[in-house]
C-alpha cells in the first residue's frame, strides 16, 4: 500500500469519525491531508522507503487562533493522539522524524510559512525567484482529503505554479548554464586537459537541462533523490532522462566524449523545438545562449526583466 492511500484510509476510518461526533463545531474550519516532506507524499515511496517515517498518519490543519482557539486545538490533539496506534498492520512512530513532525494537528499558516515565507502563499517576485523547487513542490504535492474551510486548497492553488515572468526568468538562467557548460566549455575542458572541469561542465548542463524540463512542464522539481523519477513522468520532454543519467554516470574517455558532445547537442535542439512549440522564444537558430535572451525578452515586468539573467538560478 502507498503512503497516501494509507493516510487517507487512517483518516477516513479512525479520525473523521471522532471529528464528525466530538468536534462538530469545528469540522467546518478543518482541512486533513498528506502532504510535505517525504517520499509518499509524491506518491513515489516504496518497499526500501518504508525503512524510516512510514506510518500511518495526515496533517489536520487548523485556521488562525481567532478561529479555532489554544484550547480547541489542544483537545484536538489530544483526540487525535488517542486514535489507534496500529493501522493495516503499520504501527504510528513515537519518535519525531528529523526535521519535526510531519502529521498531527497543525496550523495553515505556520506550515505554509515554513514551506515557502509565507502564511498565505502570497509571493514577492524575489521570494518567487530564490525558493528553491522542492520547498514549493512540497507545498503543493500530496492529496488533500478533506477541505471544509477552503482555506488549505486556495493557497495551495496560488502556489502551484511559477508566475510566468518568474518562469521564463528562471528558464532563461538555466538556458544560459547549459549553453555555457555543454555547447562551448564541455570540449574546451578538454583540449585543456582538464578531465574533472569536464565532468562538472556536464554536471552543470545536466542539472540545468533538468531544471528546464520542469520548468516547460510548469511543475516544480523536488528533492534530488526523486528527481530522475519525477522527470521521468512528465508529459513533455521525460525521454531526456535517460539521456541525462548517460551524460552524468560515463566518462570522457575520447570515444566517450565525442557521443556526449552530440548527445548535449541533441537535447539542446529538443529543448529548442519545445521552447518553439510553446512560443518562449524568437530565436531562430540552435545557440541556447541566444534562446536564453529572447526568452528574458519575453518578460512583462521591466524589473523583473532587467535583473541579471542568472538572478533565478
Amino acid at each position: 500500500m502507498k503512503g497516501l492511500e494509507l493516510a487517507k484510509s487512517y483518516f477516513e476510518t479512525c479520525a473523521l469519525p471522532v471529528l464528525v461526533s466530538s468536534f462538530q463545531d469545528l469540522l467546518p474550519y478543518l482541512a486533513a491531508g498528506l502532504a510535505g516532506s517525504g517520499s509518499e507524499c509524491f506518491g513515489f515511496d516504496d518497499p526500501v522507503s518504508r525503512d524510516h517515517d512510514f506510518e500511518p498518519g495526515f496533517c489536520l490543519f487548523l485556521p488562525g487562533e481567532d478561529t479555532v482557539s489554544r484550547r480547541d486545538a489542544f483537545l484536538l490533539e489530544r483526540a487525535m493522539d488517542k486514535l489507534p496506534r496500529e493501522f493495516m498492520g503499520f504501527k504510528r512512530s513515537l519518535m519525531q522524524p528529523v526535521g519535526g513532525s510531519r502529521h498531527g494537528v497543525m496550523r495553515t499558516q505556520a506550515w505554509f510559512l515554513d514551506k515557502t515565507g509565507s502564511e498565505d502563499g502570497n509571493l514577492t517576485p524575489m521570494q518567487w525567484l530564490h525558493l528553491p523547487d522542492y520547498a514549493l513542490a512540497e507545498a503543493v504535492n500530496g492529496e488533500i482529503f478533506l477541505d471544509n474551510l477552503g482555506e488549505v486548497t486556495e493557497i495551495r492553488s496560488r502556489l502551484s505554479h511559477y508566475p510566468e515572468d518568474i518562469r521564463r526568468k528562471k528558464l532563461a538562467g538555466h538556458l544560459l548554464l547549459m549553453a555555457q557548460s555543454g555547447q562551448y566549455n564541455y570540449s574546451r575542458c578538454l583540449k585543456h586537459g582538464e578531465t574533472g572541469a569536464a565532468q562538472l561542465a556536464v554536471n552543470t548542463f545536466a542539472g540545468s537541462c533538468m531544471q528546464s524540463v520542469f520548468l516547460l512542464n510548469r511543475v516544480y522539481q523536488p528533492f534530488y533523490k526523486w528527481s530522475f523519477r519525477a522527470m521521468r513522468g512528465l508529459p513533455r520532454l521525460s525521454l531526456l532522462a535517460e539521456c541525462l543519467e548517460y551524460l552524468i554516470t560515463t566518462g570522457n574517455d575520447p570515444d566517450t566524449a565525442r557521443e556526449k558532445q552530440e548527445l548535449m547537442e541533441s537535447m539542446a535542439g529538443d529543448i529548442i523545438l519545445e521552447l518553439k512549440e510553446q512560443q518562449l522564444t524568437g530565436a531562430t537558430c540552435q545557440d541556447l545562449e541566444k534562446h536564453a535572451y529572447s526568452v528574458q525578452d519575453g518578460i512583462r515586468d521591466s524589473e523583473i526583466r532587467n535583473m541579471h539573467i542568472l538572478a533565478g538560478v
